[in-house]
């Protein structure tokens, strides 16, 4: 669609800029890190990871916008075979396409190769605004070849799959920022979507706690799924975010792009 890498580019750095402000001055907890060098590594795989799908795009040829247009130009999906109105339409593929990035994060904690992979995400020992966008190129790729065969599944409107795009984007960086919100904003908040407080939780060293709140966006699969934990044993001030490696290796590019292919 015209306009649309655009308005969700600017969507993007105008989120971004107003979270990692919000974290600035309102701060849940105390860095453990240097934020400076942490960003560098972290914009740097963001990067990368726009360069894999640039050349993602060559091979498929087309990305998760694309496939919906595709999709309705040959009538394939599900969408595009049944006549059931617009709104509704619209509503149920963000729902499906939000439920399948929950189960999708669910899977790559469990599946031991998928889980070599993320846990480049889980590795930071800070959460802030930077992790919602600190995942390794190759999972980047592999979650995109899997949303772009769900995409020609449903055959959703290639609106609704911007539309979502951007909740996704935008609702990742709110819910790793580190930003206190009023607990009882919190509480409300939660009812319906993934709050910082409650994804943080997801980002704890101990491996019942971060196999736990895989939401990115919506709140209500992991608690029909019960996967839901509402606060961390120790916490929010006590607890450790990371994993094993409580140092600085999470911090460097070149350890963080080579963690999945390590013996460790």
């Amino acid at each position: 669609m015209e306009n649309e890498t655009i308005i969700r580019f600017g969507v993007f750095l105008g989120l971004f800029a107003l979270f990692a402000l919000a974290e600035t001055l309102a701060p849940r907890r105390a860095r453990v890190q240097p934020r400076a060098h942490r960003w560098l590594t972290n914009w740097t795989i963001t990067a990368l990871n726009t360069v894999t799908l640039r050349a993602l795009a060559f091979g498929l040829p087309l990305l998760a916008v694309g496939a919906a247009v595709d999709a309705a130009q040959n009538g394939w999906g599900l969408f595009n075979l049944i006549s059931w109105p617009v709104w509704l339409e619209f509503v149920l593929a963000v729902l499906i396409l939000d439920f399948a990035i929950w189960l999708q994060h669910l899977i790559t904690h469990k599946i031991p190769i998928l889980w070599r992979l993320h846990r480049v995400h889980h590795a930071d020992r800070d959460m802030d605004v930077t992790t919602a966008i600190r995942f390794h190129p190759v999972e980047i790729a592999l979650s995109m070849v899997l949303k772009v065969g769900l995409v020609y599944l449903l055959g959703p409107a290639a609106l609704a799959v911007i539309v979502f795009e951007i909740l996704l984007n935008g609702t990742a960086m709110f819910n790793h920022a580190n930003i206190r919100l009023p607990l009882g904003l919190d509480r409300a908040l939660r009812m319906v979507l993934v709050t910082p407080d409650m994804h943080r939780v997801h980002h704890s060293v101990h491996r019942h706690e971060h196999d736990s709140n895989y939401g990115f966006a919506l709140s209500i699969w992991d608690r029909a799924f019960r996967t839901y934990i509402p606060q961390p044993a120790k916490g929010h001030d006590e607890m450790t975010i990371g994993l094993e490696w409580q140092d600085d290796k999470p911090a460097r590019l070149g350890w963080s792009l080579t963690l999945p292919f390590r013996r460790t």
